[in-house]
Protein backbone atom coordinates (compact mmCIF):
# COMPACT_ATOMS: atom_id res chain seq x y z
CA UNK A 1 0.00 0.00 0.00
CA UNK A 2 1.06 3.69 -0.88
CA UNK A 3 0.95 5.72 2.25
CA UNK A 4 -1.04 9.02 1.28
CA UNK A 5 0.46 10.77 3.80
CA UNK A 6 4.34 10.29 4.08
CA UNK A 7 5.53 12.68 6.37
CA UNK A 8 4.33 14.38 9.64
CA UNK A 9 5.11 17.93 7.71
CA UNK A 10 2.20 16.82 5.30
CA UNK A 11 -0.23 19.28 7.48
CA UNK A 12 -1.37 22.72 7.75
CA UNK A 13 1.15 25.18 9.05
CA UNK A 14 -1.36 26.82 11.47
CA UNK A 15 -1.07 23.22 13.21
CA UNK A 16 2.62 24.18 14.36
CA UNK A 17 0.78 27.81 15.52
CA UNK A 18 -1.37 26.15 17.60
CA UNK A 19 0.58 23.52 18.52
CA UNK A 20 3.14 25.10 19.93
CA UNK A 21 1.10 27.26 22.25
CA UNK A 22 -0.72 24.43 23.15
CA UNK A 23 2.17 22.40 24.30
CA UNK A 24 3.69 25.54 26.46
CA UNK A 25 0.28 26.52 27.66
CA UNK A 26 -2.33 23.84 27.76
CA UNK A 27 -0.15 20.11 27.33
CA UNK A 28 -2.76 18.61 29.85
CA UNK A 29 -5.89 19.58 27.79
CA UNK A 30 -7.99 16.59 26.38
CA UNK A 31 -10.03 16.84 23.66
CA UNK A 32 -12.16 14.83 21.39
CA UNK A 33 -12.96 15.50 17.25
CA UNK A 34 -15.58 14.57 15.10
CA UNK A 35 -15.83 13.81 11.24
CA UNK A 36 -18.95 14.98 9.48
CA UNK A 37 -19.15 14.50 5.73
CA UNK A 38 -21.96 17.52 4.74
CA UNK A 39 -22.92 16.38 1.03
CA UNK A 40 -26.27 14.75 0.58
CA UNK A 41 -25.72 11.28 -1.13
CA UNK A 42 -22.32 10.32 -0.59
CA UNK A 43 -21.89 6.80 1.24
CA UNK A 44 -18.59 5.42 1.93
CA UNK A 45 -18.16 1.88 0.88
CA UNK A 46 -16.66 -0.96 3.93
CA UNK A 47 -13.29 -0.82 1.15
CA UNK A 48 -13.06 2.49 1.74
CA UNK A 49 -13.71 2.29 5.13
CA UNK A 50 -10.56 -0.60 5.78
CA UNK A 51 -8.51 1.47 3.75
CA UNK A 52 -8.70 4.48 5.22
CA UNK A 53 -8.21 2.78 8.58
CA UNK A 54 -4.84 1.36 7.29
CA UNK A 55 -3.88 4.65 5.61
CA UNK A 56 -4.90 6.20 9.30
CA UNK A 57 -2.39 3.21 10.88
CA UNK A 58 0.48 4.05 8.22
CA UNK A 59 0.11 7.62 9.36
CA UNK A 60 0.70 6.91 12.98
CA UNK A 61 3.91 5.04 11.82
CA UNK A 62 5.83 7.90 11.08
CA UNK A 63 7.80 10.17 12.62
CA UNK A 64 9.61 13.82 11.93
CA UNK A 65 13.13 13.45 10.36
CA UNK A 66 16.26 15.81 11.61
CA UNK A 67 16.21 17.23 8.19
CA UNK A 68 12.16 18.32 9.05
CA UNK A 69 12.72 19.20 12.69
CA UNK A 70 15.90 21.23 11.03
CA UNK A 71 13.33 23.01 8.88
CA UNK A 72 10.42 24.28 11.00
CA UNK A 73 13.67 25.45 13.44
CA UNK A 74 14.58 27.73 10.41
CA UNK A 75 10.87 29.41 11.27
CA UNK A 76 10.99 32.69 13.49
CA UNK A 77 8.49 32.01 15.59
CA UNK A 78 9.50 27.99 16.28
CA UNK A 79 10.84 27.32 19.24
CA UNK A 80 13.67 25.53 20.31
CA UNK A 81 11.84 23.05 22.83
CA UNK A 82 8.50 22.74 21.13
CA UNK A 83 11.27 21.58 18.28
CA UNK A 84 12.58 18.96 20.78
CA UNK A 85 8.75 17.93 21.82
CA UNK A 86 8.41 16.83 18.21
CA UNK A 87 11.78 14.94 18.33
CA UNK A 88 9.91 13.03 20.41
CA UNK A 89 6.12 13.00 19.26
CA UNK A 90 4.66 10.72 16.89
CA UNK A 91 0.40 10.02 16.23
CA UNK A 92 -0.99 7.32 18.23
CA UNK A 93 -3.46 4.53 16.40
CA UNK A 94 -5.16 4.43 19.63
CA UNK A 95 -6.80 7.92 19.87
CA UNK A 96 -8.76 7.00 16.86
CA UNK A 97 -11.75 5.03 16.70
CA UNK A 98 -12.80 4.53 12.54
CA UNK A 99 -16.02 3.16 11.54
CA UNK A 100 -19.19 1.56 9.59
CA UNK A 101 -21.83 2.90 10.26
CA UNK A 102 -25.39 2.12 8.48
CA UNK A 103 -26.11 5.49 8.75
CA UNK A 104 -25.32 8.56 6.81
CA UNK A 105 -22.48 8.56 5.17
CA UNK A 106 -21.74 5.29 6.28
CA UNK A 107 -17.95 5.97 8.04
CA UNK A 108 -17.29 7.78 11.55
CA UNK A 109 -14.30 8.79 12.81
CA UNK A 110 -13.57 10.11 16.65
CA UNK A 111 -10.41 10.55 18.35
CA UNK A 112 -9.72 11.25 21.86
CA UNK A 113 -6.50 12.10 23.73
CA UNK A 114 -4.64 15.04 24.84
CA UNK A 115 -5.24 18.25 22.85
CA UNK A 116 -1.39 18.79 22.03
CA UNK A 117 -1.91 15.37 20.17
CA UNK A 118 -5.09 15.00 18.41
CA UNK A 119 -5.14 18.63 17.45
CA UNK A 120 -2.67 17.36 14.59
CA UNK A 121 -4.85 14.51 13.06
CA UNK A 122 -7.29 16.68 11.58
CA UNK A 123 -5.68 17.33 8.07
CA UNK A 124 -4.15 14.21 7.42
CA UNK A 125 -7.35 12.20 8.22
CA UNK A 126 -9.42 14.46 6.14
CA UNK A 127 -6.71 14.22 3.34
CA UNK A 128 -6.98 10.58 3.91
CA UNK A 129 -10.20 10.56 3.20
CA UNK A 130 -10.72 12.76 0.56
CA UNK A 131 -8.07 10.48 -1.64
CA UNK A 132 -9.75 7.10 -0.50
CA UNK A 133 -13.02 8.10 -1.93
CA UNK A 134 -12.49 9.82 -4.89
CA UNK A 135 -9.89 6.71 -6.20
CA UNK A 136 -12.51 4.10 -5.22
CA UNK A 137 -15.79 6.07 -6.21
CA UNK A 138 -14.79 7.34 -9.53
CA UNK A 139 -12.43 7.08 -12.37
CA UNK A 140 -9.27 8.90 -11.08
CA UNK A 141 -7.49 8.92 -14.24
CA UNK A 142 -10.22 11.16 -15.85
CA UNK A 143 -10.74 13.36 -12.48
CA UNK A 144 -7.23 14.16 -12.59
CA UNK A 145 -7.29 14.74 -16.12
CA UNK A 146 -9.90 17.65 -15.58
CA UNK A 147 -8.57 18.76 -12.64
CA UNK A 148 -5.23 19.31 -14.68
CA UNK A 149 -7.12 21.33 -17.60
CA UNK A 150 -9.03 23.69 -15.10
CA UNK A 151 -5.50 24.47 -13.39
CA UNK A 152 -4.50 25.14 -16.52
CA UNK A 153 -7.16 27.14 -17.27
CA UNK A 154 -6.75 29.25 -14.12
CA UNK A 155 -3.44 30.23 -14.48
CA UNK A 156 -3.74 31.39 -17.57
CA UNK A 157 -6.53 33.52 -15.80
CA UNK A 158 -3.73 34.93 -13.55
CA UNK A 159 -1.32 35.54 -16.05
CA UNK A 160 -3.70 37.67 -18.41
CA UNK A 161 -5.44 39.54 -16.22
CA UNK A 162 -8.98 37.77 -15.81
CA UNK A 163 -8.15 37.44 -12.51
CA UNK A 164 -6.25 40.13 -9.96
CA UNK A 165 -6.02 38.57 -6.85
CA UNK A 166 -3.48 40.23 -4.88
CA UNK A 167 -1.55 38.06 -2.37
CA UNK A 168 -2.89 34.88 -2.54
CA UNK A 169 -2.25 31.56 -0.65
CA UNK A 170 -3.35 27.63 -1.50
CA UNK A 171 -5.43 26.72 1.86
CA UNK A 172 -6.86 23.12 0.31
CA UNK A 173 -4.92 20.02 1.79
CA UNK A 174 -8.31 19.25 4.00
CA UNK A 175 -10.38 18.75 0.40
CA UNK A 176 -7.52 18.06 -1.97
CA UNK A 177 -8.38 15.62 -5.07
CA UNK A 178 -5.11 14.04 -4.03
CA UNK A 179 -1.29 14.65 -3.07
CA UNK A 180 -0.52 14.04 -6.24
CA UNK A 181 -2.47 16.89 -7.77
CA UNK A 182 -1.95 18.97 -5.07
CA UNK A 183 1.55 19.21 -5.81
CA UNK A 184 0.90 19.39 -9.38
CA UNK A 185 -1.38 22.69 -8.90
CA UNK A 186 1.14 23.89 -6.88
CA UNK A 187 4.04 23.63 -9.48
CA UNK A 188 2.05 25.14 -12.20
CA UNK A 189 1.18 28.44 -10.39
CA UNK A 190 5.04 28.28 -9.23
CA UNK A 191 6.09 28.03 -12.63
CA UNK A 192 3.77 29.84 -14.38
CA UNK A 193 4.37 33.48 -11.80
CA UNK A 194 7.91 32.61 -12.40
CA UNK A 195 7.87 32.12 -16.26
CA UNK A 196 5.25 34.29 -17.32
CA UNK A 197 4.31 36.41 -14.74
CA UNK A 198 0.91 37.79 -13.16
CA UNK A 199 -1.46 40.89 -13.40
CA UNK A 200 -2.26 41.92 -9.93
CA UNK A 201 -1.75 38.77 -8.30
CA UNK A 202 1.14 37.19 -6.08
CA UNK A 203 1.13 33.38 -4.65
CA UNK A 204 3.06 34.10 -1.72
CA UNK A 205 2.69 30.15 -0.35
CA UNK A 206 0.66 26.90 0.50
CA UNK A 207 -0.65 26.16 4.22
CA UNK A 208 0.88 22.20 3.36
CA UNK A 209 4.01 22.55 5.28
CA UNK A 210 5.50 19.40 3.51
CA UNK A 211 4.95 20.99 -0.06
CA UNK A 212 6.09 24.53 0.94
CA UNK A 213 9.63 22.74 2.32
CA UNK A 214 9.94 20.36 -0.95
CA UNK A 215 8.75 23.50 -3.55
CA UNK A 216 10.55 26.45 -1.96
CA UNK A 217 7.51 28.52 -0.86
CA UNK A 218 6.63 30.01 2.35
CA UNK A 219 4.42 28.03 4.94
CA UNK A 220 1.11 29.89 5.19
CA UNK A 221 -1.03 30.01 8.40
CA UNK A 222 -2.29 30.81 12.36
CA UNK A 223 -4.50 29.85 13.70
CA UNK A 224 -8.12 27.36 13.47
CA UNK A 225 -11.73 27.92 15.14
CA UNK A 226 -10.32 24.99 17.75
CA UNK A 227 -8.13 27.31 19.90
CA UNK A 228 -10.64 29.84 20.22
CA UNK A 229 -13.10 26.96 21.17
CA UNK A 230 -11.12 25.30 23.69
CA UNK A 231 -9.12 27.40 25.31
CA UNK A 232 -11.94 30.14 25.77
CA UNK A 233 -14.22 27.66 26.66
CA UNK A 234 -12.36 24.24 27.61
CA UNK A 235 -11.75 25.88 31.49
CA UNK A 236 -14.50 25.71 32.83
CA UNK A 237 -14.28 28.72 35.01
CA UNK A 238 -14.38 30.89 31.62
CA UNK A 239 -17.48 32.45 30.74
CA UNK A 240 -17.81 31.30 26.94
CA UNK A 241 -18.77 34.50 25.47
CA UNK A 242 -15.43 35.67 26.59
CA UNK A 243 -13.90 33.24 24.13
CA UNK A 244 -12.12 35.51 21.73
CA UNK A 245 -10.55 37.62 24.79
CA UNK A 246 -8.72 34.43 26.23
CA UNK A 247 -7.43 33.68 22.66
CA UNK A 248 -6.25 36.93 22.21
CA UNK A 249 -4.50 36.94 25.68
CA UNK A 250 -3.09 33.32 25.19
CA UNK A 251 -1.55 34.30 21.59
CA UNK A 252 -0.27 37.29 22.50
CA UNK A 253 1.54 36.08 25.04
CA UNK A 254 3.07 33.15 23.61
CA UNK A 255 4.14 35.25 20.02
CA UNK A 256 3.69 39.13 20.74
CA UNK A 257 3.55 40.64 17.66
CA UNK A 258 4.77 37.74 15.19
CA UNK A 259 2.20 35.42 13.83
CA UNK A 260 -0.64 36.98 13.59
CA UNK A 261 -4.14 37.10 12.03
CA UNK A 262 -6.66 36.75 14.26
CA UNK A 263 -10.10 34.18 13.09
CA UNK A 264 -13.02 36.56 14.34
CA UNK A 265 -16.14 34.13 13.76
CA UNK A 266 -15.62 31.11 16.20
CA UNK A 267 -18.39 32.30 18.18
CA UNK A 268 -19.43 35.30 16.25
CA UNK A 269 -17.97 38.42 14.51
CA UNK A 270 -19.72 40.62 16.45
CA UNK A 271 -18.82 39.35 19.98
CA UNK A 272 -15.45 38.95 18.72
CA UNK A 273 -15.05 43.22 18.21
CA UNK A 274 -16.04 43.46 21.84
CA UNK A 275 -12.47 41.60 22.61
CA UNK A 276 -10.63 43.27 19.12
CA UNK A 277 -9.66 46.24 21.28
CA UNK A 278 -6.86 48.60 20.77
CA UNK A 279 -4.25 46.77 22.34
CA UNK A 280 -5.22 43.44 20.17
CA UNK A 281 -5.88 44.92 17.04
CA UNK A 282 -2.46 47.03 17.17
CA UNK A 283 -0.95 43.41 18.12
CA UNK A 284 -2.18 41.26 15.22
CA UNK A 285 -1.15 42.13 11.90
CA UNK A 286 -5.09 41.61 10.42
CA UNK A 287 -7.94 39.24 10.92
CA UNK A 288 -9.50 36.45 8.55
CA UNK A 289 -12.91 35.81 7.55
CA UNK A 290 -14.36 32.41 7.44
CA UNK A 291 -18.33 32.64 7.01
CA UNK A 292 -20.75 35.17 6.25
CA UNK A 293 -21.11 37.74 3.96
CA UNK A 294 -17.28 39.10 3.08
CA UNK A 295 -18.76 42.10 2.21
CA UNK A 296 -20.39 43.29 4.78
CA UNK A 297 -17.43 41.61 6.89
CA UNK A 298 -15.12 43.34 5.48
CA UNK A 299 -16.64 46.96 5.73
CA UNK A 300 -17.28 45.78 9.61
CA UNK A 301 -13.47 45.14 10.34
CA UNK A 302 -12.41 48.47 8.38
CA UNK A 303 -15.16 50.26 10.56
CA UNK A 304 -13.50 48.63 13.56
CA UNK A 305 -9.74 49.82 13.23
CA UNK A 306 -11.08 53.41 12.43
CA UNK A 307 -13.10 53.51 15.37
CA UNK A 308 -9.83 52.47 17.39
CA UNK A 309 -7.69 55.23 15.44
CA UNK A 310 -5.95 52.49 13.04
CA UNK A 311 -5.41 53.18 9.90
CA UNK A 312 -7.00 49.83 8.20
CA UNK A 313 -4.64 50.05 5.35
CA UNK A 314 -1.89 49.11 7.59
CA UNK A 315 -3.66 45.70 8.61
CA UNK A 316 -4.57 42.95 6.26
CA UNK A 317 -7.70 41.22 5.44
CA UNK A 318 -7.66 37.60 4.47
CA UNK A 319 -10.70 36.12 3.28
CA UNK A 320 -10.83 31.74 3.06
CA UNK A 321 -14.29 31.11 2.94
CA UNK A 322 -15.67 29.07 0.22
CA UNK A 323 -13.34 31.37 -2.97
CA UNK A 324 -12.82 30.59 -6.23
CA UNK A 325 -10.42 32.76 -8.32
CA UNK A 326 -14.26 35.45 -9.81
CA UNK A 327 -15.10 35.59 -6.12
CA UNK A 328 -11.68 36.53 -4.72
CA UNK A 329 -11.02 39.01 -7.57
CA UNK A 330 -14.10 40.87 -6.90
CA UNK A 331 -13.90 41.09 -3.29
CA UNK A 332 -9.98 42.23 -4.34
CA UNK A 333 -11.51 45.28 -6.20
CA UNK A 334 -13.76 46.17 -3.55
CA UNK A 335 -11.24 46.73 -0.90
CA UNK A 336 -7.31 46.92 -2.41
CA UNK A 337 -7.70 50.65 -1.99
CA UNK A 338 -8.86 50.42 1.65
CA UNK A 339 -6.98 47.61 3.46
CA UNK A 340 -4.05 44.69 2.61
CA UNK A 341 -5.93 42.01 1.28
CA UNK A 342 -5.10 39.00 1.19
CA UNK A 343 -6.65 35.29 0.17
CA UNK A 344 -6.71 31.51 1.53
CA UNK A 345 -7.84 29.56 -1.22
CA UNK A 346 -8.69 25.83 -0.84
CA UNK A 347 -10.72 23.59 -2.45
CA UNK A 348 -11.35 25.54 -6.00
CA UNK A 349 -7.46 25.30 -6.27
CA UNK A 350 -7.21 21.41 -4.73
CA UNK A 351 -9.77 19.88 -5.99
CA UNK A 352 -11.37 21.29 -9.15
CA UNK A 353 -12.59 18.74 -11.12
CA UNK A 354 -15.53 17.25 -13.22
CA UNK A 355 -16.67 15.87 -9.80
CA UNK A 356 -18.29 17.32 -6.73
CA UNK A 357 -15.72 17.75 -3.86
CA UNK A 358 -16.90 16.57 -0.58
CA UNK A 359 -17.57 19.00 1.89
CA UNK A 360 -15.82 17.21 4.81
CA UNK A 361 -14.92 18.32 8.16
CA UNK A 362 -13.48 16.96 11.43
CA UNK A 363 -13.96 19.00 14.53
CA UNK A 364 -13.41 19.29 18.20
CA UNK A 365 -16.54 18.91 20.11
CA UNK A 366 -15.79 18.41 23.41
CA UNK A 367 -12.83 19.44 25.44
CA UNK A 368 -11.82 18.35 29.20
CA UNK A 369 -14.98 16.11 28.98
CA UNK A 370 -17.38 19.21 28.47
CA UNK A 371 -18.97 20.80 24.98
CA UNK A 372 -17.24 23.04 23.30
CA UNK A 373 -19.25 24.41 20.41
CA UNK A 374 -18.50 27.12 17.16
CA UNK A 375 -21.03 29.25 16.35
CA UNK A 376 -19.92 30.75 12.79
CA UNK A 377 -21.48 34.08 11.39
CA UNK A 378 -23.77 31.52 9.68
CA UNK A 379 -25.88 28.60 10.77
CA UNK A 380 -24.90 25.84 8.59
CA UNK A 381 -21.45 26.08 9.60
CA UNK A 382 -22.29 25.37 13.52
CA UNK A 383 -20.99 22.06 14.93
CA UNK A 384 -21.72 20.84 18.55
CA UNK A 385 -23.13 17.31 20.41
CA UNK A 386 -24.82 19.13 22.73
CA UNK A 387 -27.89 21.69 21.80
CA UNK A 388 -28.10 22.67 25.52
CA UNK A 389 -24.86 24.11 25.61
CA UNK A 390 -25.19 25.92 22.25
CA UNK A 391 -28.71 27.51 23.98
CA UNK A 392 -26.55 28.23 27.02
CA UNK A 393 -23.33 30.31 25.03
CA UNK A 394 -25.89 31.61 22.40
CA UNK A 395 -27.74 33.07 25.70
CA UNK A 396 -24.19 34.19 27.24
CA UNK A 397 -23.18 35.89 23.89
CA UNK A 398 -26.43 37.62 23.69
CA UNK A 399 -26.35 39.10 26.98
CA UNK A 400 -22.78 40.33 26.04
CA UNK A 401 -23.90 42.22 23.53
CA UNK A 402 -26.78 43.38 24.85
CA UNK A 403 -25.49 45.08 27.90
CA UNK A 404 -21.85 45.71 26.81
CA UNK A 405 -21.36 48.53 24.30
CA UNK A 406 -18.40 48.87 21.75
Amino acid sequence: MEKIISSLLETDMYKFSMGQAIYHKFPSYVTTWDFKCRNEGVKFTHEMVEEIREQVKAYCSLSFTEDELEYLSGIEWIKRDYVDFLRLWHPRFEDFSIKEIPDGCGLSIETTGTWVNTSFYEIPTLAIVNEVYFRNSADYKHLLESFVERADKKTQGLVDGTFTLGAFSEFGMRRRLSAEAQELVIKKIIEAQKTKGFKESNFVGTSNVYLAKKLGVSPVGTMAHEFVQCVGQGNRKHNPAYSNWYMLEAWVNEYGVLNGIALTDTVGTDVFLRDFRKTYATLFSGVRHDSGDPYAWGEKMIAHYKSLGIDPKTKTLLFSDSLDFERASNLYKAFKDKARVAFGIGTFIANDTDATPLNIVMKVTECNNGPVAKLSDVEGKNMCKDPAYIHYLKRTINWRLEHQEM
